[in-house]
């Protein structure tokens, strides 16, 4: 199993804006059909509820701390880790969000694919910093202009994990 995060983010690394994504991106909505149809999509309560509804084609997996939610069709858990084991026989889940939910797997996780969004954005919502140098290694990219269909100028980036999943490299000191 390969855990992958999917995210798009701001220069600034803002992933929303009250509970919605501050932009106008159809390619990366396009990417992420693309990435994960077949697939868990394992994410938070709040993302789950600025979705709005399970996507055809994925297995919705939300996490919540609020014991008595539901949603028909899609599994409810309360950590992460259950959601992962859920996903178990996925060959690659993806972890979608929010931030604290991103917090929490960056060190789990085996492969980004981010779309950075060549702007900085008002937000309340961010993606964790994380280490390209000595735990993640850029090992795809491609970028664009803004067009009538994409608010931004973005790139598409894929990250691979350098050092094993969970075990992040020690600072040297």
């Amino acid at each position: 199993m390969r855990i992958s995060i999917i995210a798009a983010l701001s220069s600034n690394n803002v992933i929303g804006r009250d509970n919605d994504l501050p932009w106008h991106q159809s390619a990366d909505l396009k990417r992420l059909k693309a990435l994960t149809m077949g697939h868990h999509m394992i994410m938070g309560r709040k993302t789950y509820e600025s979705v709005g509804r399970p996507l055809p084609g994925r297995t919705f997996v939300i996490i919540t701390r609020d014991s008595g939610y539901r949603v028909e069709g899609a599994r409810v858990v309360h950590a992460l880790e259950d959601a992962i084991q859920i996903a178990a026989n996925d060959e690659e889940p993806f972890i979608a969000g929010g931030g604290e939910i991103f917090e929490q797997a960056i060190h789990r996780a085996d492969r980004m694919y981010l779309t950075r969004i060549h702007a900085d954005l008002q937000g309340d919502a961010y993606f964790p910093d994380f280490d390209d140098v000595g735990e993640w290694q850029l090992t795809d990219s491609e970028h664009f202009d803004a067009d009538e269909k994409n608010d931004y100028p973005y790139s598409f980036l894929t990250y691979d994990r350098i050092a094993p999943a969970g075990h992040a490299i020690p600072e040297e000191g």
